[in-house]
C-alpha cells in the first residue's frame, strides 16, 4: 500500500486524533500493511511483543488457553480497532493469542515506536488509556452478564450488540451481521455451550426473530433489532 493510502487511513482511527499531520506522516511511514487468511494467528503465547496491529478489514478473536486446554475469548477486535495494545506494562513476551475470524487486513507498529509515540505525546496516551478501560469495563460486564444473566440471555445480548456495532442496515428494521463466527466460538464469548448457542439461535430463527441459512450460519438478518431484548 502507498504512502499517502495509508495516512489517509490513519487519520480517520479515533486513537489518532489529537495527533498532528506529521506525527500521522511518521506512522504511516513506520506501519506496514499486513495481510492475513481467516484462520491465522496473528500472534500466539510465548511470542515476542515486537508489533502493536491496527484492523483495516476483518475481524480477530483475542483469547487465552486455560490450563484445562479451554480456550476463553477475550474479545473480538474488529476494523479501526487496536489489537496488541498494552505495551505500557512492557512485557517481554504475548501471554494471549490472536487469530483472525475472517480474511484481514491491518497495519502493523512497531512496539518500540508507539510507546515512544505515547511517551512524547500525553493526549494520545490519554486516548489509548480510554481505549484498555473500555475493554475492561467490557469484560466487568460478561462476569456480571455470568452470574446474573441466563444463557439466553446472554446470547441474544451478544447479537443485539453486534448488531449494533457491526451490522449493516437493510432496509428500515433488518440488520445483517456477518460476524465469522462458529457455535462454539459464540459459546466462549458468552460462557455458554456449544449446543445452547445451536438451540438459542434455532429458536430464534423458527420464531422470526433472525434468519440464517444453513450454507452461510455465519450471515445472521436480524430483523428487528428491539426484539432482541
Amino acid at each position: 500500500m502507498v504512502h499517502s493510502s495509508k495516512y489517509m487511513i490513519l487519520r480517520d482511527i479515533d486513537l489518532f486524533r489529537s495527533l498532528s499531520d506529521q506525527q500521522l506522516e511518521q506512522i504511516a511511514h513506520q506501519a506496514t500493511y499486513q495481510r492475513f487468511k481467516k484462520g491465522v494467528y496473528i500472534f500466539e503465547p510465548g511470542d515476542p511483543v515486537t508489533d502493536i496491529y491496527i484492523v483495516n478489514k476483518g475481524s480477530v478473536k483475542c483469547g487465552v488457553q486455560t490450563i484445562e486446554n479451554k480456550t476463553l475469548i477475550r474479545e473480538i477486535v474488529y476494523k479501526m480497532e487496536l489489537l496488541g495494545e498494552n505495551v505500557l506494562a512492557n512485557p517481554k513476551v504475548r501471554r494471549s493469542f490472536a487469530q483472525t475470524v475472517t480474511d484481514c487486513e491491518m497495519f502493523a507498529l512497531p512496539a518500540a515506536f508507539f510507546k515512544d509515540l505515547l511517551q512524547k505525546n500525553p493526549q494520545l496516551c490519554q486516548e489509548l488509556t480510554y481505549v484498555l478501560i473500555s475493554k475492561i469495563s467490557n469484560l466487568e460486564k460478561r462476569m456480571s452478564n455470568f452470574v446474573f444473566k441466563k444463557a439466553q440471555n446472554r446470547i441474544t445480548e451478544f447479537l443485539r450488540e453486534l448488531a449494533e456495532k457491526k451490522g449493516m442496515k437493510i432496509g428500515i428494521d433488518e440488520i445483517l451481521v456477518n460476524h465469522g463466527l462458529s457455535h462454539k466460538e459464540i459459546a466462549n464469548i458468552t460462557d455458554t455451550s456449544r449446543q445452547t448457542v445451536a438451540r438459542v439461535l434455532g429458536d430464534l430463527k423458527r420464531q422470526n426473530v433472525i434468519h440464517f441459512s444453513a450454507r452461510k450460519p455465519h450471515k445472521i438478518l436480524v430483523r428487528n433489532i428491539m426484539s432482541l431484548s
